[in-house]
């Protein structure tokens, strides 16, 4: 995943929730500008207010490590 993934998959849930640009920003905190910035990919985004727009929309991000060669059973 990179910040153009992040971007369009933010902006899809929004568009899915029917909000705009301005309604995301006032009920997560951040400017208009930001969210728009975030839904284009700007890779240089803070991941902090990035991280509240994912929780504001019922999104959840999941990490795994792809370097961990251990096998399950």
């Amino acid at each position: 995943m990179n910040a153009s993934d992040l971007g369009k998959i933010i902006k899809e849930q929004r568009k899915k929730l029917k909000l705009t640009q301005k309604d995301l920003s006032m009920v997560s905190g951040v400017g208009t500008r930001f969210v728009s910035e975030l839904e284009n990919g700007k890779e240089t985004c803070e991941l902090g207010k990035a991280l509240r727009i994912v929780q504001t929309l019922g999104l959840r991000m999941i990490i795994n490590d792809q370097f961990d060669k251990r096998i399950s059973s």
